[in-house]
Protein backbone atom coordinates (compact mmCIF):
# COMPACT_ATOMS: atom_id res chain seq x y z
CA UNK A 1 0.00 0.00 0.00
CA UNK A 2 1.14 3.32 -0.37
CA UNK A 3 -0.02 6.82 0.32
CA UNK A 4 -0.17 9.26 -3.05
CA UNK A 5 -0.45 13.06 -3.15
CA UNK A 6 -4.40 12.98 -4.14
CA UNK A 7 -6.59 14.75 -1.54
CA UNK A 8 -8.71 12.70 1.02
CA UNK A 9 -11.90 11.62 0.10
CA UNK A 10 -14.92 12.75 1.42
CA UNK A 11 -17.93 10.50 2.54
CA UNK A 12 -19.54 12.54 -0.31
CA UNK A 13 -17.36 11.67 -2.77
CA UNK A 14 -16.70 8.01 -1.89
CA UNK A 15 -20.05 7.75 -2.05
CA UNK A 16 -20.32 9.58 -5.80
CA UNK A 17 -17.28 7.51 -7.07
CA UNK A 18 -19.10 4.03 -5.73
CA UNK A 19 -22.32 5.01 -7.73
CA UNK A 20 -20.87 6.51 -10.68
CA UNK A 21 -21.24 3.72 -12.93
CA UNK A 22 -24.19 1.87 -10.96
CA UNK A 23 -27.50 1.51 -12.78
CA UNK A 24 -30.76 1.86 -10.60
CA UNK A 25 -31.16 -1.12 -10.32
CA UNK A 26 -27.71 -1.90 -8.83
CA UNK A 27 -28.30 1.26 -6.48
CA UNK A 28 -31.34 -0.48 -5.23
CA UNK A 29 -29.32 -3.89 -4.31
CA UNK A 30 -26.78 -2.13 -2.97
CA UNK A 31 -28.78 -0.18 -0.04
CA UNK A 32 -30.84 -3.44 0.21
CA UNK A 33 -28.12 -5.51 1.22
CA UNK A 34 -24.99 -3.59 1.47
CA UNK A 35 -22.76 -5.49 -0.50
CA UNK A 36 -22.36 -5.45 -4.30
CA UNK A 37 -19.72 -6.56 -7.19
CA UNK A 38 -20.01 -5.24 -10.61
CA UNK A 39 -18.30 -4.74 -13.47
CA UNK A 40 -17.63 -1.86 -16.12
CA UNK A 41 -15.57 -1.40 -19.06
CA UNK A 42 -13.69 2.54 -19.50
CA UNK A 43 -13.91 2.16 -23.59
CA UNK A 44 -9.92 2.29 -24.94
CA UNK A 45 -8.92 1.55 -21.46
CA UNK A 46 -9.65 -1.24 -18.96
CA UNK A 47 -12.10 -3.04 -17.37
CA UNK A 48 -12.95 -2.36 -13.85
CA UNK A 49 -14.16 -5.30 -11.28
CA UNK A 50 -16.10 -2.98 -8.28
CA UNK A 51 -17.34 -3.95 -4.87
CA UNK A 52 -19.27 -1.91 -2.98
CA UNK A 53 -19.44 -2.18 0.60
CA UNK A 54 -20.59 -0.14 3.69
CA UNK A 55 -18.13 0.71 6.75
CA UNK A 56 -18.59 2.68 9.79
CA UNK A 57 -22.63 4.03 8.23
CA UNK A 58 -20.39 5.28 4.93
CA UNK A 59 -20.40 3.79 1.58
CA UNK A 60 -16.84 2.69 0.43
CA UNK A 61 -15.84 0.58 -2.91
CA UNK A 62 -12.39 -1.33 -3.44
CA UNK A 63 -11.79 -1.21 -7.79
CA UNK A 64 -9.64 -4.04 -9.31
CA UNK A 65 -7.98 -3.15 -12.88
CA UNK A 66 -8.56 -5.48 -15.69
CA UNK A 67 -6.79 -5.54 -19.44
CA UNK A 68 -8.90 -4.80 -21.96
CA UNK A 69 -7.12 -7.68 -24.33
CA UNK A 70 -6.87 -11.40 -22.78
CA UNK A 71 -3.49 -11.79 -22.35
CA UNK A 72 -2.33 -15.23 -23.59
CA UNK A 73 -1.08 -18.57 -21.78
CA UNK A 74 2.41 -17.54 -23.57
CA UNK A 75 2.20 -14.09 -22.09
CA UNK A 76 1.19 -15.24 -18.76
CA UNK A 77 4.42 -17.07 -18.64
CA UNK A 78 2.14 -20.53 -18.89
CA UNK A 79 3.77 -22.57 -20.52
CA UNK A 80 2.64 -26.19 -19.59
CA UNK A 81 2.29 -29.09 -21.32
CA UNK A 82 -0.08 -30.04 -19.45
CA UNK A 83 -2.15 -27.07 -19.33
CA UNK A 84 -2.04 -27.09 -23.02
CA UNK A 85 -3.23 -30.70 -23.01
CA UNK A 86 -6.88 -29.49 -20.87
CA UNK A 87 -7.36 -27.08 -23.67
CA UNK A 88 -7.70 -30.57 -26.16
CA UNK A 89 -10.01 -32.18 -23.85
CA UNK A 90 -12.99 -33.24 -25.28
CA UNK A 91 -15.03 -33.82 -21.46
CA UNK A 92 -14.09 -33.83 -18.11
CA UNK A 93 -13.79 -31.19 -15.20
CA UNK A 94 -10.78 -29.08 -14.81
CA UNK A 95 -10.01 -27.15 -11.81
CA UNK A 96 -8.01 -23.68 -11.21
CA UNK A 97 -7.38 -22.59 -7.65
CA UNK A 98 -5.66 -20.83 -5.24
CA UNK A 99 -6.55 -17.67 -2.75
CA UNK A 100 -8.26 -14.79 -3.63
CA UNK A 101 -6.17 -12.41 -5.95
CA UNK A 102 -3.98 -15.11 -7.24
CA UNK A 103 -4.54 -15.14 -10.71
CA UNK A 104 -7.09 -17.62 -10.77
CA UNK A 105 -9.90 -15.34 -13.38
CA UNK A 106 -6.32 -14.29 -15.65
CA UNK A 107 -5.61 -17.67 -16.29
CA UNK A 108 -9.01 -19.12 -17.22
CA UNK A 109 -9.25 -16.31 -19.44
CA UNK A 110 -5.89 -17.33 -21.27
CA UNK A 111 -7.27 -20.68 -21.72
CA UNK A 112 -10.43 -19.48 -22.88
CA UNK A 113 -8.58 -17.68 -25.35
CA UNK A 114 -6.87 -20.63 -26.63
CA UNK A 115 -9.92 -22.77 -26.97
CA UNK A 116 -11.57 -19.56 -28.58
CA UNK A 117 -8.62 -19.90 -30.89
CA UNK A 118 -8.12 -23.24 -31.82
CA UNK A 119 -11.28 -25.00 -31.42
CA UNK A 120 -14.97 -24.66 -32.89
CA UNK A 121 -16.73 -24.80 -30.28
CA UNK A 122 -19.96 -23.13 -28.27
CA UNK A 123 -18.72 -22.12 -24.79
CA UNK A 124 -21.06 -20.78 -22.16
CA UNK A 125 -19.13 -18.52 -19.01
CA UNK A 126 -21.48 -18.04 -15.96
CA UNK A 127 -19.90 -15.61 -14.22
CA UNK A 128 -20.32 -12.52 -10.65
CA UNK A 129 -19.12 -10.60 -12.44
CA UNK A 130 -17.87 -10.76 -16.14
CA UNK A 131 -14.15 -9.47 -15.54
CA UNK A 132 -12.39 -10.27 -19.12
CA UNK A 133 -14.91 -9.88 -22.18
CA UNK A 134 -14.71 -11.72 -24.94
CA UNK A 135 -15.27 -11.83 -28.94
CA UNK A 136 -15.39 -15.16 -31.07
CA UNK A 137 -12.87 -15.82 -32.89
CA UNK A 138 -13.11 -19.71 -33.94
CA UNK A 139 -15.69 -20.60 -31.18
CA UNK A 140 -18.79 -18.75 -30.01
CA UNK A 141 -18.80 -17.43 -26.77
CA UNK A 142 -21.73 -16.53 -24.43
CA UNK A 143 -21.25 -14.95 -21.38
CA UNK A 144 -23.60 -15.06 -18.47
CA UNK A 145 -23.50 -12.27 -15.67
CA UNK A 146 -25.16 -13.28 -12.27
CA UNK A 147 -27.86 -10.19 -11.52
CA UNK A 148 -27.88 -9.21 -15.19
CA UNK A 149 -28.20 -12.18 -17.37
CA UNK A 150 -29.23 -14.78 -15.12
CA UNK A 151 -30.99 -14.27 -11.54
CA UNK A 152 -28.48 -16.93 -9.44
CA UNK A 153 -25.47 -19.37 -9.85
CA UNK A 154 -28.20 -21.82 -9.10
CA UNK A 155 -30.86 -20.93 -12.07
CA UNK A 156 -28.24 -20.86 -14.76
CA UNK A 157 -26.58 -23.96 -13.98
CA UNK A 158 -30.29 -25.63 -14.19
CA UNK A 159 -30.37 -24.45 -17.99
CA UNK A 160 -26.95 -24.40 -19.03
CA UNK A 161 -26.90 -28.08 -20.44
CA UNK A 162 -29.97 -27.26 -22.32
CA UNK A 163 -27.83 -24.39 -24.12
CA UNK A 164 -25.84 -27.40 -26.23
CA UNK A 165 -22.27 -25.70 -24.63
CA UNK A 166 -18.90 -27.81 -25.73
CA UNK A 167 -17.31 -25.94 -23.27
CA UNK A 168 -18.95 -24.44 -19.54
CA UNK A 169 -17.03 -22.07 -17.24
CA UNK A 170 -18.71 -21.57 -13.89
CA UNK A 171 -16.79 -19.00 -11.79
CA UNK A 172 -16.78 -20.58 -8.63
CA UNK A 173 -17.89 -24.13 -7.04
CA UNK A 174 -19.82 -22.22 -4.43
CA UNK A 175 -21.71 -25.15 -2.94
CA UNK A 176 -22.85 -28.48 -3.07
CA UNK A 177 -25.77 -28.08 -6.09
CA UNK A 178 -23.25 -25.95 -8.31
CA UNK A 179 -20.29 -29.14 -7.64
CA UNK A 180 -22.76 -31.33 -8.65
CA UNK A 181 -24.31 -29.28 -11.75
CA UNK A 182 -20.32 -29.23 -13.09
CA UNK A 183 -19.59 -32.79 -12.18
CA UNK A 184 -22.86 -33.98 -14.15
CA UNK A 185 -21.97 -31.82 -17.33
CA UNK A 186 -18.11 -33.18 -17.57
CA UNK A 187 -19.99 -36.44 -17.00
CA UNK A 188 -22.11 -36.34 -19.95
CA UNK A 189 -19.13 -35.34 -22.45
CA UNK A 190 -18.87 -31.61 -21.57
CA UNK A 191 -15.44 -29.49 -20.71
CA UNK A 192 -16.09 -27.80 -17.53
CA UNK A 193 -13.81 -25.13 -15.94
CA UNK A 194 -14.20 -24.08 -12.28
CA UNK A 195 -12.48 -22.34 -9.28
CA UNK A 196 -12.00 -23.16 -5.66
CA UNK A 197 -10.19 -21.28 -3.02
CA UNK A 198 -7.80 -23.71 -2.37
CA UNK A 199 -3.95 -24.12 -2.52
CA UNK A 200 -3.01 -27.67 -3.57
CA UNK A 201 -4.68 -30.61 -5.32
CA UNK A 202 -5.01 -32.73 -2.01
CA UNK A 203 -6.53 -29.62 -0.49
CA UNK A 204 -9.07 -29.12 -3.14
CA UNK A 205 -10.33 -32.71 -3.45
CA UNK A 206 -10.48 -32.89 0.33
CA UNK A 207 -12.70 -29.98 0.37
CA UNK A 208 -15.03 -31.31 -2.68
CA UNK A 209 -15.44 -34.12 -0.46
CA UNK A 210 -16.05 -32.68 3.03
CA UNK A 211 -18.83 -30.86 1.06
CA UNK A 212 -20.83 -34.24 0.68
CA UNK A 213 -21.84 -36.70 3.79
CA UNK A 214 -20.10 -39.35 4.71
CA UNK A 215 -22.41 -42.10 3.24
CA UNK A 216 -21.90 -40.47 -0.43
CA UNK A 217 -18.17 -39.82 -0.47
CA UNK A 218 -17.71 -43.03 -1.68
CA UNK A 219 -19.43 -42.52 -5.20
CA UNK A 220 -18.13 -39.27 -5.30
CA UNK A 221 -14.46 -40.28 -5.37
CA UNK A 222 -15.75 -42.81 -8.11
CA UNK A 223 -17.67 -40.36 -10.01
CA UNK A 224 -13.74 -37.54 -9.84
CA UNK A 225 -12.18 -40.83 -10.57
CA UNK A 226 -14.07 -40.73 -14.12
CA UNK A 227 -14.57 -36.99 -14.55
CA UNK A 228 -11.70 -35.06 -13.13
CA UNK A 229 -9.08 -34.09 -15.68
CA UNK A 230 -7.13 -31.82 -13.53
CA UNK A 231 -6.27 -29.25 -11.08
CA UNK A 232 -4.14 -26.31 -11.58
CA UNK A 233 -3.34 -24.28 -7.81
CA UNK A 234 -1.12 -21.34 -8.49
CA UNK A 235 0.13 -18.23 -6.43
CA UNK A 236 1.20 -15.06 -7.35
CA UNK A 237 4.46 -14.12 -6.33
CA UNK A 238 7.04 -10.76 -6.80
CA UNK A 239 9.62 -10.73 -9.07
CA UNK A 240 13.18 -10.94 -7.61
CA UNK A 241 13.83 -7.70 -9.88
CA UNK A 242 10.82 -5.92 -8.87
CA UNK A 243 9.26 -5.84 -12.23
CA UNK A 244 5.88 -7.27 -11.38
CA UNK A 245 5.05 -10.43 -10.79
CA UNK A 246 5.09 -14.11 -11.76
CA UNK A 247 2.58 -17.24 -11.70
CA UNK A 248 3.35 -20.42 -9.77
CA UNK A 249 1.64 -23.59 -10.16
CA UNK A 250 1.25 -27.27 -8.89
CA UNK A 251 -0.12 -29.32 -11.84
CA UNK A 252 -2.01 -32.60 -11.33
CA UNK A 253 -3.04 -34.57 -14.24
CA UNK A 254 -5.54 -37.08 -13.63
CA UNK A 255 -3.21 -40.24 -14.93
CA UNK A 256 -4.05 -43.90 -14.25
CA UNK A 257 -2.53 -43.99 -11.06
CA UNK A 258 -3.92 -40.91 -10.30
CA UNK A 259 -7.38 -42.22 -10.74
CA UNK A 260 -7.00 -45.27 -9.21
CA UNK A 261 -5.74 -42.95 -6.16
CA UNK A 262 -9.05 -41.09 -6.77
CA UNK A 263 -11.37 -44.41 -6.77
CA UNK A 264 -9.70 -45.53 -3.52
CA UNK A 265 -10.29 -42.04 -1.98
CA UNK A 266 -6.53 -41.72 -1.10
CA UNK A 267 -6.11 -38.19 -1.27
CA UNK A 268 -2.51 -38.05 1.19
CA UNK A 269 -0.92 -39.95 -2.08
CA UNK A 270 -1.82 -37.53 -5.02
CA UNK A 271 1.07 -35.71 -3.64
CA UNK A 272 3.71 -38.33 -3.79
CA UNK A 273 2.23 -39.28 -7.57
CA UNK A 274 3.10 -35.30 -8.50
CA UNK A 275 6.12 -35.19 -7.34
CA UNK A 276 7.17 -38.00 -8.81
CA UNK A 277 5.98 -37.09 -12.67
CA UNK A 278 7.96 -33.57 -11.31
CA UNK A 279 10.85 -35.46 -11.29
CA UNK A 280 10.11 -37.35 -14.09
CA UNK A 281 8.41 -35.03 -16.81
CA UNK A 282 6.61 -37.64 -18.36
CA UNK A 283 3.09 -36.16 -18.04
CA UNK A 284 4.05 -32.61 -17.13
CA UNK A 285 2.78 -32.84 -13.59
CA UNK A 286 4.88 -30.59 -10.43
CA UNK A 287 4.25 -29.71 -7.58
CA UNK A 288 4.26 -25.95 -5.59
CA UNK A 289 7.36 -26.77 -4.37
CA UNK A 290 9.39 -27.72 -7.51
CA UNK A 291 8.21 -24.78 -9.13
CA UNK A 292 9.25 -22.59 -6.35
CA UNK A 293 12.36 -24.12 -6.65
CA UNK A 294 12.92 -23.78 -10.48
CA UNK A 295 11.35 -20.14 -10.37
CA UNK A 296 14.57 -19.64 -7.39
CA UNK A 297 17.54 -21.34 -9.51
CA UNK A 298 16.29 -19.42 -12.67
CA UNK A 299 16.60 -16.05 -10.83
CA UNK A 300 12.68 -15.08 -11.30
CA UNK A 301 12.34 -14.80 -7.26
CA UNK A 302 14.31 -14.84 -4.37
CA UNK A 303 14.45 -17.02 -2.14
CA UNK A 304 12.61 -15.24 1.20
CA UNK A 305 9.65 -15.05 -1.56
CA UNK A 306 9.96 -18.80 -1.83
CA UNK A 307 10.00 -19.84 1.44
CA UNK A 308 7.12 -17.49 2.08
CA UNK A 309 4.76 -19.57 -0.55
CA UNK A 310 5.95 -23.46 0.39
CA UNK A 311 3.76 -26.00 0.08
CA UNK A 312 5.82 -27.93 2.29
CA UNK A 313 8.85 -25.62 4.03
CA UNK A 314 10.71 -28.33 4.96
CA UNK A 315 11.31 -29.62 1.67
CA UNK A 316 11.30 -26.55 -0.24
CA UNK A 317 14.37 -25.98 2.00
CA UNK A 318 16.22 -29.22 1.80
CA UNK A 319 14.88 -28.49 -2.26
CA UNK A 320 16.54 -24.89 -2.14
CA UNK A 321 20.24 -25.37 -0.30
CA UNK A 322 20.10 -28.57 -2.64
CA UNK A 323 19.83 -26.00 -5.88
CA UNK A 324 22.41 -23.35 -4.39
CA UNK A 325 24.83 -26.09 -3.51
CA UNK A 326 24.50 -27.32 -7.08
CA UNK A 327 24.87 -23.29 -8.54
CA UNK A 328 28.02 -22.90 -6.64
CA UNK A 329 29.68 -25.71 -7.96
CA UNK A 330 28.96 -24.53 -11.22
CA UNK A 331 30.19 -21.10 -10.50
CA UNK A 332 33.59 -22.48 -9.23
Amino acid sequence: MEQTGFPVLTEEDSRRLAYEHLTLEQRSHFEKHRELNVAFSVAGVCRIRQNVYQQRDTVATTCRLIPIEVKSLADLGIESKAILGFTEAHSGLILVTGPTGSGKTTTLAAIIDHLNSTRAVNIITIEDPIEYVHADKKAIISQREVGIDTMSFAEALKQVLRQTPDVILIGELRDLETLNVALQAAETGHLVFATLHTSSAAETLDRISNMYQPHERSMLWLRLSVSLRGVVSQKLLRRADGSGRVVAQEIMVVTPTISKQLEDGRSEDLYTAIRQDGQEGYWGMQTMNQCLNQLFVDGVINEEDALLNAGNLAELKQMLRRSMTEMSLRAA
